[in-house]
């Protein structure tokens, strides 16, 4: 029997990343991730192997749709490792605890009003248990897990973002994990990956390519520099890891090279204030620029005048702040957070500007916002839109349909997963015309080496 590749999540959709490889009795699974999405059912179905049987996992990055079910998997009977680059282990932790964290706050408001408690997917016993078998492995040092000869090379996703490379029996797999957006000042770029007999690409962004950085970075340094100069507030809906740093560096260049007035900028997010401490433990997993910074003796990710909030009431104490700032909060997607105090109090000022530089899902507060609402609901109070609202498109920490394309050149057999249906088919096309064969993936399908 050929050494298998079975995907168990993100086959055709963008979250769940979870894959088992298999050969000979040996079951090495690469990632185990969260479904994500409003009380999302999947993330409570069986995963469709048993993980008792597991030997190893390997982890690609810390983002929650790649590590938000590995509690999970230890709960239902997983005894073995957990691997990933040392940068992702210190990640992980914030971002698993943040997890359980809003998990309990849903369970808590259900209780207080009296309607069913939802089951928590994971509870703290198992996130200790997990941290008891995390074990690093460095880019570029292959290991033996079995049959398999698995090396880790870098992604240009997150700090410490892999792809994996398996070799089995002459036979060679490669895993894209998330692919970085090439030619970002933070991260260094993804490394190309050698010729395999199957590639296991993301398509996240399969249909389009993204906007130059330099025409994004253009546009966002006006907009801000704009409304500060006019008093008001710049208000940024962030990712905690990873775009709200990126926010913050390219601040600090702005201000560096007077395209922005230094005003105040305060990050409102006990998450990114955990995840911005450990940047500065992982200097080595930046691009040259940003290391260079740091052995200079400067703070990359600092504007002049950066605050972190400390508390709740200081987070309230910005809503009656006088004079220009800019506020960077969470969530992303205004999902929840601190974020929607923010727009309840400044959206309805003029001149004031709300920044959209991440993904806002359809039928969701930011893509309403997007698409020109004049009024909208945030805590059961309608609010007047009168700020200024501003989507920047060139932001995403994926690679774009013209940046797959270059990474799968050379590879003459490619499965696409972590996309919808249209992203991937739209790859899927591109790649055919080239030659090459492709599909997307289907979930619980054996796929031979």
């Amino acid at each position: 029997m050929d050494p298998v590749f079975i995907p168990y999540g993100a086959a055709g959709t963008v979250t769940g990343s979870c894959h088992l490889l298999a050969y000979r009795g040996y079951r090495l699974l690469l990632e185990c991730g969260m479904y994500q999405g409003e009380a999302e059912p999947r993330n409570f179905t069986p995963f469709g192997f048993d993980p008792a049987r597991v030997n190893a996992v390997v982890v690609t990055h810390a983002h929650l749709d790649h590590i938000g079910r590995l509690p999970r998997l230890i709960r239902e009977g997983y005894r073995g490792p957990v691997y990933a680059t040392e940068p992702t282990l210190l990640l992980l932790r914030p971002i698993l605890e943040d997890a359980l964290k809003i998990m309990e706050e849903e369970m808590a408001r259900a209780r207080r009003k009296g309607l069913p408690v939802p089951e928590p997917l994971w509870e703290e016993a198992d996130l200790e248990a997990l941290y008891r078998r995390l074990e690093p492995l460095p880019y570029y040092r292959p290991r033996k897990f079995g049959p398999f000869s698995v090396e880790l090379q870098n992604a240009g996703h997150l700090p410490g973002s892999a792809f994996v490379v398996v070799e089995v029996e002459a036979k060679r797999l490669v895993f894209s994990g998330d692919l970085g957006h090439r030619r970002k000042e933070v991260l260094p770029d993804p490394d190309y990956p050698p010729k395999a007999n199957l590639v296991v690409s993301e398509g996240t962004y399969g249909d389009r390519s993204h906007k130059p950085l330099a025409a994004t970075l253009d546009e966002f340094a006006r907009v801000v520099g704009e409304t500060l100069a006019r008093g008001g507030k710049v208000i940024v809906p962030a990712f905690a890891l990873e775009r709200a740093q990126e926010i913050l560096y390219y601040l600090r260049e702005f201000e560096e090279r007077r395209r922005i007035p230094v005003a105040p900028v305060f990050v409102d997010s006990p998450l990114t204030t955990r995840v911005s401490a450990i940047y500065e433990r992982v200097r080595d997993a930046f691009s040259l620029k940003v290391q260079a910074l740091f052995k200079a003796g400067e703070d990359p990710f600092r504007p002049r005048k950066l605050h972190y909030t400390a508390g709740v009431e200081e987070s309230k104490r910005l809503n009656t702040l006088e004079g220009p700032a800019t506020i960077v909060a969470g969530s992303g997607m205004l999902t929840g957070g601190r974020i929607l105090h923010h727009l309840r109090h400044h959206l309805p000022e003029p001149h004031s500007t709300v920044l959209f530089v991440g993904y806002q899902p359809r039928g969701g507060l930011g893509r309403r916002l997007l698409e020109g609402a004049r009024r909208v609901r945030i805590h059961g109070h309608e609010i007047p839109v009168r700020a200024r609202v501003v989507g920047l498109g060139g932001f995403s920490g994926h690679a774009g349909q013209d940046e797959l394309l270059d990474w799968l050149a050379a590879e003459p057999r490619v499965l696409l997963v972590h996309g919808e249906p249209d992203k991937l088919a739209a790859l899927q096309s591109q790649l055919e015309k080239r030659g090459q064969r492709a599909e997307p993936a289907r979930l619980g399908h054996p796929y031979p080496l």
